[in-house]
């Protein structure tokens, strides 16, 4: 059976309807246009990335030694200057070629004759008359102490038999012959040579302060 509708209904359904849907679309107190949902906009870089080129590479005061970061050490005017590399080179602990007897004679003759001096004149019996006597033995006694740390070390750093610790290879990939002073029978020679040459050096200063007397002395 077919359902019919009186004019008055379709009316009454369309106001409804319409009601209805302006109220999902404009909400009630909102007036103007509909809302629009418009898609995004692709914003443009307002700069530009220039790439420049230099035509020489920039020169580094301070570099790698040999370019090479993992060596540790870096490379300066002054510690590459020929002058500094040859003051280094010929230091005892650098001339691998000369016995490690000899290099630890050399060193403590060098330092441990200046000892003296400080003990001498700024020590706590500098006013007394035996003030030469007393800073030339605390010097000495300094030297045993010095010695003893130095045979401490080796013990510690060396073990008896093994090959020497050095590197075979200089800066320059140049092949030579190990430091000897890098195992125990080297660093025991230059640990005694240490002894002798630094009770030498206090003996030769006390020698010339106490015996010949010489000038500018404390009286």
């Amino acid at each position: 059976m077919a359902t019919t509708c009186s004019p008055m209904a379709s009316q009454l359904k369309s106001s409804f309807t319409s009601s209805v849907t302006r109220a999902l679309v404009v909400p009630k107190g909102i007036s103007g246009a509909p809302f629009k949902a418009s898609p995004g906009k692709t914003r443009t870089p307002c700069f530009t990335v220039k790439v420049v080129q230099l035509d020489k590479p920039t020169y580094q005061v301070i570099q790698p030694i040999n370019g090479d970061p993992f060596i540790g050490s870096l490379e300066t005017p002054i510690t590459s200057s020929p002058l500094i590399a040859w003051y280094l080179s010929n230091l005892p602990a650098y001339r691998t070629a000369v016995n490690p007897l000899l290099r630890g004679i050399e060193v403590g003759l060098a330092h441990d004759f200046l000892l003296v001096g400080p003990f001498v004149k700024v020590g706590p019996l500098r006013n007394i008359v035996v003030a030469r006597q007393d800073g030339s033995l605390a010097a000495a006694g300094l030297v045993v102490i010095l010695n003893i740390c130095l045979t401490m070390y080796g013990f510690a750093l060396f073990n008896e038999g093994e090959p020497s610790t050095a590197s075979s290879l200089t800066l320059t990939k140049r092949k030579k012959e190990p430091d000897q002073l890098q195992t125990t029978d080297g660093w025991v020679k230059f640990t005694g040579g240490f002894f002798f040459g630094g009770i030498s050096g206090v003996t030769w200063a006390y020698f010339l302060l106490y015996v010949l007397d010489l000038p500018y002395c404390i009286k």
